[in-house]
């Protein structure tokens, strides 16, 4: 389970930034940024990955009701296939960072690559099982773009995305060959690219 130890050893407030959204063929990549309060630290967080979608949704309201600041910074699909997905998961981190209203002392974030923050980023592989900031920005920023992965389903229906969420799944690459892709997937990644039907509406 995370802990807290890593917040701990930092004086003043720490930012756990943590992305969803980077494997998907559809839809947006998403960030998040938590700061956490010291005195009020919600029980049960973990790497959103593992975690149930009902267990997300109430760590999702804990963390909103306890957490000190919270910010949230999304990419979107033109984003996406113009500056690469990696590029724009960096540009979701700092997005979600410029929407604290608390200005933290230094960031922790998942992974090995640093986005370019206003304070000092340690990155920490596999961060969202280790520091309890990332793991809480992990579910805020899974349980935000599930969200809205079932809003996008319904707007560009056949592709199951309430199930899928975008990934590339049996069924989504079935209905990919079956409907064509949609301006919601991402023509930059090969799956996609690869169908040569005309993007639909």
């Amino acid at each position: 389970m995370p802990s807290f130890t890593r917040e701990r050893k930092i004086e003043g407030p720490v930012a756990g930034i943590d992305e969803a959204g980077r494997g998907p063929l559809a839809g947006p990549v998403y960030a998040a940024a938590v700061i956490l309060d010291p005195a009020r630290l919600p029980r049960g967080l973990d790497d959103s990955k593992v975690m149930t979608a009902d267990a997300r949704e109430k760590a999702f309201d804990k963390i909103m009701e306890r957490a000190l600041a919270v910010g949230v910074g999304v990419a979107d699909v033109s984003e996406i296939d113009a500056i690469n997905i990696l590029q724009a998961t960096m540009l979701a981190m700092q997005r979600a960072a410029e929407q604290l209203s608390i200005a933290p002392v230094a960031a922790l974030v998942d992974g090995n690559r640093a986005p370019a923050l206003a304070c000092p980023v340690e990155t920490i592989i596999d961060g969202d099982a280790k520091s309890m900031s990332i793991a809480a920005a992990s579910i805020i920023a899974k349980v935000t773009r599930d969200r809205v992965m079932c809003a996008l389903d319904a707007a560009h229906p056949g592709y199951n995305w309430t199930s899928n969420k975008g990934y590339g799944t049996r069924d989504h690459l079935a209905a990919l060959e079956r409907l064509g892709p949609s301006v919601q997937h991402r023509r930059s990644f090969a799956p996609v690219a690869q169908r040569k039907l005309p993007f639909a509406s």
